[in-house]
């Protein structure tokens, strides 16, 4: 994940700060060094790591902060509301227009990634509840359009297209169209280029100029580091962006860009890619991503994913029946379908406090809930529904219909036992804590 060294420089920086009792103003102005060194490592731009330790400093070296009684938590925080600020400070949302079709044109270096994240955007705007067309404006990459339709297709969402016209034309005419077929939201992939191509450039300020867009997006490559933030001062010179997706932002970058765009250009990060699905993009938080840089987690998205990925009907009868301990290998199996659903375990349990330290060198195996969901597969329905009829005969028959060991099986009807015998206490402690105290139907909580 992006910032992972960041975060560790950061947090051996604090922990110098918070073995010290009272701090002095050569305390911080040396923790201040470490962490400017730290931003400088993750590429970030100079001018913006001086500007920001100088800030920090200058507000760490308060009375309020020296006389207080815990001073490194008040640096943290003081370093957190920092770090919040330089990268907007609260989250940018999208400018729609007063009568449809909203115009997002999306702009970008090649390979940035702008058709992908036009699904993307596509795919969370429609979840929402918008009918968005994507635009093909690309007519110079071969094979473009066929890659625009194809993503579309994944998405769900319709693909506007008109071969090799003009791109103002091919603009113009599905500006027609949503308004025909009412499709509220046009999202424009142009052709890639490069920020010296004066001719395509151009061409991208004929399209502004006709059409104006409600949202200039601009594309940028996290791995670029340095390089993305000169890119898009460059745009926005040019065009007057209006904001930036941030893409590979789960990828072994530095994460520099991300704490210098908003600082060099201005301009908000309003969304941010984090993996290869059309599901992987996320709303860019300020205050959440400086919380995860300072290994605070980030609970609020979590919760957030959780919403959006778990089915609360059939969680609040999984939940129901785990606490009157009737609970069975089916329920069991639709708990694995529904945190496959919310991505890579590690990911999800990178958002806890303090577990992304915990879990940063481990290899997590996500096929481990594949593999207990197979065994459960093999298994008749009458066997799902009272594990109690298993012995060895049945166990080898399940082992080999699922290609797995005995001992496979095994661990995995003593995981569920476990379990079952922990909700047991749970409802026990509740009959003596809250006597008469009915079922949680409200309840709309996972297991684990």
């Amino acid at each position: 994940m992006a910032f992972e060294g960041l975060a560790e420089k950061l947090s051996t920086a604090f922990k110098n700060l918070k073995s010290k009792g009272k701090l002095t103003e050569a305390d911080v102005k040396s923790a201040m060094r470490e962490v400017r060194l730290a931003l400088l490592e993750a590429d970030v731009n100079y001018k913006v790591a001086k500007d920001f330790t100088n800030k920090v400093t200058e507000r760490a070296i308060g009375i309020q902060v020296m006389e207080s009684l815990t001073p490194a938590q008040m640096v943290i925080k003081i370093v957190n509301e920092e770090l919040t600020e330089l990268m907007g400070g609260e989250q940018s949302r999208l400018e729609y227009a007063s009568k449809p079709p909203t115009i997002l044109m999306l702009c970008g270096l090649q390979g940035a990634g702008k058709t992908t994240h036009a699904g993307k955007l596509a795919a969370m705007l429609k979840k929402q509840g918008h009918r968005p067309m994507l635009v093909a404006c690309d007519i110079y990459r071969p094979a473009a359009i066929k890659q625009l339709q194809v993503v579309g297709s994944q998405a769900g969402v319709a693909v506007f297209e008109q071969g090799n016209a003009k791109p103002v034309d091919i603009c113009n005419a599905a500006v027609r169209h949503a308004r025909d077929y009412g499709n509220d939201i046009l999202i424009l992939d142009t052709a890639g280029r490069l920020q010296i191509d004066e001719e395509l450039m151009n061409e991208l300020k004929e399209l502004k100029g006709v059409l104006e867009p409600q949202e200039i997006l601009l594309v940028v490559d996290a791995m670029t580091g340095q390089e993305a933030v000169n890119v898009a001062k460059a745009f926005d010179d040019l065009l007057s962006i209006t904001g930036v997706i941030l893409t590979k932002l789960d990828g072994d970058t530095r994460g520099g860009a991300a704490l210098s765009v908003r600082a060099v250009t201005g301009k908000p990060i309003k969304y941010a890619g984090i993996g290869e699905k059309l599901t992987d993009l996320e709303v860019f938080h300020p205050d959440r991503m400086a919380s995860r840089i300072l290994g605070m987690g980030d609970v609020l998205t979590l919760i957030e994913d959780v919403q959006q990925s778990i089915d609360k009907k059939a969680a609040e009868q999984t939940a129901r029946k785990m606490l009157q301990n009737k609970m069975d290998l089916n329920d069991l199996l639709e708990q694995f379908n529904q945190m496959k659903k919310m991505g890579p375990l590690k990911s999800v349990l990178s958002k806890l406090p303090g577990v992304d330290k915990q879990i940063k060198d481990v290899d997590i195996d996500d096929r481990i809930m594949d593999r207990s969901a197979a065994i459960i597969l093999s298994m008749t329905p009458e066997e799902r529904s009272n594990p109690s009829l298993m012995n060895p005969s049945r166990k080898r028959r399940i082992a080999a219909g699922c290609g797995m060991k005995v001992e496979d099986v095994n661990r995995l009807l003593k995981q569920f036992e476990q379990m079952q015998k922990m909700m047991k206490q749970v409802k026990g402690m509740k009959k003596r804590r809250f006597p008469g105290m009915p079922g949680m139907p409200g309840s709309g909580g996972m297991p684990f």
